[in-house]
């Protein structure tokens, strides 16, 4: 058997052990990952230079293929099974597999008889596959976590911020599903986003969502990829109220901000007193990427009605603040201070558009939690002296 050697691999993040499992040094010397967005799978190994994180707002990633930055001599692809015509489809990730679809020199698929059938820009036909591998096994799935207070109170904050017949964007995770938890009085709801998760199936089931006041694809529910459970998957198979799109159209900034009442939910790790976000970086540890955050916050802002919302606990699990006087060292900040609207905690909601950075530390060292007031009090005082109080 040949081995190959000074493989690289870009992608997204990848669920499982990923391309170079830590128990597996001989992967480590023949492949090199260049993650946009890292997982768990892959931190230690970009700490430790076995690979390498590109830094990139989610909406350019296909510009890498389409300005031929990135020339991928294979595309490895996941798709449904063909069509009576031979039509498969990228199934739950169109993102930027469309664009790697269209620059590799080869194109090689997993057709994978329980990858759903999605409708909109997957569409592929078999025979441009150069190889073809067949599988039939069950696709990666995300069990939802129960809901802390604090989390749910942050669900509340949320909604009470989404008026009726809004536009949403959210992600995955404890935050999204707190404050999709929290819409069920909430009537003409669409989705516009990159991604979505289960949090959405019981809005769309009790007729929430509906997608009747969007400006584009009133109707559908429209994202980039998806991740959860089975049912998830099965609720999209074929479903035509559901289209996967380019991620160079979901993330567009100015389709994001056309939409009716735009209403963007994001997190980050910590926030400085300035507004600052870091949101994929603990210090100079790579935790995750830039994801969409920039792209949905900006839009949001620009939309006449929308808002543009940060959400976070106000410690972690652990106890540690995530409102804090400084960034850590070496933080990478995704989102600036100049970008931040919404700022929501278990604590309450404040808008810091317009205000003043003494003005802002004010309501951010509200939204902070009890026991950190005190020293933030302080580091304000020091900073802004008698512009604070």
């Amino acid at each position: 058997q040949k081995k190959l050697r000074n493989l690289r691999t870009i992608h997204m993040h990848l669920e499982g052990p990923g391309p170079t499992p830590l128990d597996d040094p001989e992967a480590a010397q023949c492949i090199r990952p260049m993650p946009t967005f890292v997982g768990a799978n892959l931190r230690q190994q970009v700490m430790t230079g076995d690979a390498e994180a590109i830094p990139i707002h989610l909406r350019d990633l296909p510009l890498l293929f389409r300005r031929r930055l990135v020339c991928p001599d294979v595309a490895l692809l996941h798709v449904s099974p063909p069509d009576a015509h031979g039509f498969c489809t990228l199934g739950t990730s169109v993102d930027w597999a469309r664009g790697a679809a269209e620059h590799s020199q080869a194109l090689v698929a997993l057709v994978n008889q329980q990858m759903p059938r999605v409708h909109g820009d997957g569409i592929i036909h078999f025979s441009q596959f150069d190889a073809v591998l067949h599988h039939d096994g069950p696709l990666w799935v995300h069990k939802t976590k129960e809901l802390t207070p604090e989390e749910i109170r942050i669900g509340q904050h949320i909604a009470e911020l989404v008026p009726d017949g809004a536009t949403l964007q959210m992600g995955i995770g404890s935050v999204p599903d707190a404050a999709l938890s929290q819409l069920t009085n909430h009537r003409n709801l669409g989705i516009h986003t990159e991604m979505f998760s289960d949090g959405v199936l019981p809005l769309i089931e009790s007729g929430v969502i509906n997608n009747s006041c969007k400006s584009t694809y009133r109707g559908r529910t429209i994202s980039a990829f998806i991740s959860g459970s089975q049912k998830l998957y099965d609720f999209v198979n074929d479903n035509l109220s559901v289209n996967l799109k380019d991620v160079a159209y979901t993330n567009n900034v100015e389709v994001i901000a056309s939409q009716q009442s735009m209403i963007g939910i994001n997190s980050c790790i910590e926030m400085d007193l300035t507004g600052q976000a870091a949101s994929s970086t603990i210090g100079a540890r790579i935790y995750s990427g830039f994801g969409g955050q920039v792209d949905f916050l900006t839009g949001a802002a620009a939309c006449a009605t929308g808002k543009g919302i940060l959400a976070f606990p106000s410690r972690t699990h652990k106890g540690v603040p995530r409102i804090v006087p400084h960034l850590k060292e070496a933080a990478g900040v995704v989102t600036t201070r100049a970008q931040v609207q919404y700022v929501v905690t278990e604590n309450g909601s404040a808008n810091l558009f317009g205000k003043t950075l003494p003005e802002r530390a004010r309501l951010l060292i509200d939204l902070a939690h009890p026991d950190d007031r005190e020293d933030l009090e302080r580091h304000a005082k020091e900073r802004f002296k008698k512009a604070f109080h």
